[in-house]
């Protein structure tokens, strides 16, 4: 697995990484985890070294399966947690970000990642309560003290990166960013690139659709967070299809799939981006490895755009409520 550098940071990972959240959270029942475990153990052995869990997946068990996953890999490898949500009394998902909670949050992650220090703690969503420069103050003093190693921001605007940045060096950004969901070209990267910050896209494959296994017919779990997205309505899905039929012409020619296709797309737009595909099977473990091999010529990727411009994606990529938390 070649590696790359989260901008100008020094951070070194494998050039993709493995997504958690799924193992736990947001896709219908968890798993066994001792085959998650056994699964993130297997990703080790493959060559990927950036594994990304937050505190609010499950919440809190994603953390947990985490740390006993990679307890024998301390040192080989980079574990990216977040902080910043917590449930409320409704059982809603509410930002708090105030320094106290961050500290708070570090302590607590440590236990439940294994770890004296963290390798890379996002903001998880900007906290409009919050002054972006407390929050990365909080940040500092948790570096200055060894408790933390890397500054992250997640789904942050171009002015917050820039502010928090200005207090503490952000490392990375993690948004959103794929073939059907392309915001971040809309001023982000080239604010990254500016700044020497690395780019962390979550949902590479489009929360699974881009890997073409999913039609307008296929049914989800009732728990799977995929029923409240309008992207995922059939209608959606059935119009949406002509991005995958792209992915697959390609797939076909490169003797490849169209998820090694989409994730060999991202890879090839800017060498400090390292996509975190989740999964929780070995077979989709090994084709999203596999990506890193495929090589797309610079007339590939121009074929890719132009056909990708004339498709227009249909449904909003979260529900409205879920939109306005993030910040892009």
């Amino acid at each position: 697995m070649q590696k790359r550098k989260l901008g100008k940071s020094g951070l070194e990972v494998s050039a993709i990484g493995l997504g958690c959240m799924g193992m736990s959270y947001a896709y219908g029942p968890a798993p066994d985890k001792k085959e998650m475990i056994a699964l993130i153990r297997e990703a080790v052995g493959r060559g990927v070294t950036f594994f990304d869990t937050a505190q609010i997946y499950g919440p809190f068990t994603n953390e947990e399966l985490v740390g006993e996953a990679l307890a024998p890999f301390r040192g080989q490898v980079v574990i990216a947690t977040k902080f910043g949500l917590k449930i409320d009394p409704n059982g809603k998902q509410v930002a708090d970000s105030l320094p106290e909670h961050i500290k708070q949050s570090a302590e607590d992650s440590f236990k439940r990642l294994r770890v004296d220090a963290i390798d890379l703690f996002y903001q998880h969503r900007v906290d409009p309560k919050v002054p972006i420069e407390d929050v990365a103050a909080a940040v500092k003093d948790l570096i200055r003290e060894g408790k933390v190693k890397h500054f992250g921001l997640s789904e942050a605007g171009l002015q917050t990166i820039r502010r928090a940045h200005a207090v503490q060096p952000v490392t990375a950004v993690q948004s959103e960013y794929s073939l059907w969901w392309r915001r971040p070209e809309e001023g982000v990267l080239s604010t990254l690139e500016e700044l020497g910050i690395g780019f962390v896209p979550f949902s590479p494959l489009g929360k699974g659709f881009l890997t073409g296994k999913i039609d307008e017919k296929t049914t989800f779990d009732s728990s799977d967070f995929r029923n409240i997205v309008p992207r995922f309505t059939p209608e959606a899905r059935s119009a949406n299809l002509a991005l995958v039929d792209l992915l697959r012409k390609i797939a076909e020619r490169k003797k490849a799939t169209p998820a090694k296709i989409a994730l060999a797309w991202l890879l090839a737009q800017k060498p400090w981006i390292v996509p975190i595909p989740g999964t929780r099977k070995l077979e989709r473990l090994e084709e999203n490895i596999g990506a890193a091999a495929v090589e797309l010529t610079s007339e590939d990727l121009r074929e890719i755009d132009n056909a990708a411009s004339k498709i227009t994606i249909q449904g909003a990529r979260y529900p409205e409520e879920l939109e306005k938390r993030t910040g892009l």
